[in-house]
């Protein structure tokens, strides 16, 4: 379970911090079309194999991506989902993610752990300079009978730090005791605390990381539907301060959208996915929710019980 809050709280740096050029704001993101896709791979470094990720938007209203990580060397299998459910503050926007994801470790028995995301919370906007932070709760339930809380902080108008996090890894047959308590910043430094220890011990520096070189096909190979050539002249327009092509061809790709729905309803005909498959009532997903109800009570409560699958 260490190791796999140590790899969750990097990928929350990755995702929320690292991305972001230092000295620049966040932007608006585009808001994907349906069965608008995303493929890049990791190469093999030192013997970790090669690791492959693939998205696919496979619901517009509302909006969902499905996803899956593999690394067939090592028989890793991630696979999952996330809809974001927006809401608005007096200063700022929240965005509560919905969904779940499954790590599954082939090589070890199928071991698995489902995990739950954080809310995000964009501050800043009133300023024109945007930052996220993270807030509320992450639930880890593994397959081992170990399960975790990540609970998320933000800096207050007077005391706290910016990206704090604490952490509690629990049996579930013991929930009273905690095993070990990782505390810091999912940006900086955090420290582990075993439970009849009095010191803590260095946990992980995510800034002493060197991300993994990232591959993703050229524009001119890709499938029509991958992101980057869906928004190849949009992005192109924004980069040359061009806001009139850019907003004539971002309307381009919306209204075929429109045409194509309208198509689909006119021939009654439902619109699939291309590489992921809705299981209801997934027996991983199912069988770890009810390891962590029974646990934390009404603490957690899922959205659903299935998964967005990648198709075998």
């Amino acid at each position: 379970m260490t190791a796999f809050v140590k790899w969750f709280i990097s990928s929350l740096n990755a995702s929320y911090a690292r991305r972001v050029p230092k000295g620049e704001w966040e932007k608006k993101p585009y808001n994907p079309i349906l069965g608008e896709q995303y493929k890049m791979y990791w190469e093999d470094l030192n013997g970790s194999g090669e690791t492959r990720v693939l998205c696919e938007q496979v619901s517009h209203h509302p909006p969902i991506t499905g996803f899956c990580i593999k690394n067939d060397q090592h028989g890793l299998v991630l696979n999952g989902h996330t809809g974001q459910k927006t809401r608005f503050s007096s200063t700022s926007l929240i965005c509560d993610q919905v969904g779940q994801c499954v790590l599954q470790l082939k090589n070890r028995g199928d071991e698995a752990y489902m995990f739950s995301y954080p809310s995000v919370t964009v501050n800043g906007i009133w300023y024109a300079a945007p930052y996220v932070e993270l807030t509320g709760t992450s639930y880890v339930q593994s397959t081992t009978g170990l399960y975790c809380t990540i609970e998320y902080s933000s800096r207050g108008w007077i005391s706290g730090e910016r990206n704090h996090f604490k952490c509690y890894i629990r049996r579930n047959s013991n929930p009273k005791e905690y095993v070990y308590k990782i505390e810091g910043q999912w940006s900086g430094q955090s420290t582990l605390t075993a439970y009849d220890s009095k010191s803590s011990v260095p946990f992980l520096d995510v800034t002493k990381l060197t991300p993994a070189t990232m591959h993703v096909e050229e524009v001119e190979k890709q499938d029509e539907m991958e992101s980057r050539r869906i928004w190849q002249k949009v992005s192109d327009a924004i980069r040359a301060n061009d806001t009139q092509t850019a907003g004539v061809e971002k309307a381009r790709i919306e209204n075929k959208q429109r045409e194509e729905r309208t198509a689909r309803l006119e021939a009654k005909k439902e619109w699939e996915p291309k590489y992921f498959d809705w299981v209801d009532q997934h027996p991983t997903v199912t069988n770890l929710q009810r390891m962590l109800t029974s646990t934390v009570k009404g603490k957690y409560s899922p959205a659903t019980s299935g998964n967005w699958v990648i198709k075998e």
